[in-house]
């Protein structure tokens, strides 16, 4: 057991004296009952500890989330144009996460955050050749010399990319219209979509469903939740068996 100023002192909200403060102004709860008792102990496993409504955890305590990011977003804790950033969308965690990696504005679809810099760090370092999987609706019929180049790896302004997984899943003769799935281990700004400018395509819509073995499954657009242990260990596999 622990004392509740202790606690919330420990999660960096406040000190110890301030967090007496903010129990007295019955801004915290413990299981959504507001405490304003000084003195209280917790359960720090078991209970749930909110300010101003927001659940809060020792920062020592690693966070995995899984977000399917909507467009219109920014994927990243500040913007300075004042925009829209995922940290809208995941707003009762209690501690300063962050995004691994990025999708850009247009993009929709997984991305994780984490507190975990080893985690972070291990899997955006190009060693471990994380691989990410992106569905693309693109403008015009891709002939079958395209799909190939796309495969091969395409010259950019820095250099050729990495060979891609490639399938084309659909295409809609109505609207010219081709729906491809494409995987790529690299990281570079906008790939996906300039790989396809490249060849005259232009992506009318990219959404990626998977990202390290990962893949949003049910999780709807704008929602987010925590890994699962399965999830967490299959991660760790993944990466170690690159």
């Amino acid at each position: 057991m622990e004392r509740l100023q202790k606690f919330i002192a420990d999660c960096g909200i406040a000190s110890r004296r301030a967090a007496e403060k903010l129990i007295a102004d019955g801004r915290i709860s413990v299981n959504d009952d507001v405490i304003t008792t000084q003195g209280i102990k917790i359960n720090p496993v078991s209970d749930v500890v909110k300010y101003d409504g927001k659940i809060i955890k020792k920062c020592d305590e690693k966070i995995y989330i899984m977000l399917n990011k909507p467009k219109g977003y920014i994927s990243t804790v500040k913007d300075e144009q004042n925009r829209k950033t995922i940290m809208a969308l995941v707003t009762d965690i209690g501690q300063r996460i962050f995004p691994i990696g990025r999708l850009d504005n247009n993009t929709e679809g997984l991305l994780l955050m984490t507190n975990d810099g080893t985690l972070m760090q291990n899997v955006l370092h190009p060693k471990f050749k994380v691989e990410k999987t992106y569905i693309a609706r693109v403008a015009g019929k891709l002939s079958n010399d395209e799909l190939c180049a796309l495969r091969q790896g395409i010259q950019l302004s820095e250099g050729m990319t990495a060979p891609a997984v490639v399938e084309k899943l659909s295409y809609d003769d109505e609207f010219n219209q081709a729906k491809i799935s494409i995987t790529i281990h690299e990281g570079r700004n906008r790939q996906v979509r300039r790989m396809f400018e490249a060849i005259g395509h232009d992506v009318l819509a990219l959404k990626r469903v998977s990202f390290a073995g990962l893949t949003l499954h049910d999780l709807k657009r704008g929602k987010y939740r925590m890994l699962t242990q399965e999830e967490l260990e299959r991660l760790s596999v993944y990466l170690a068996d690159n």
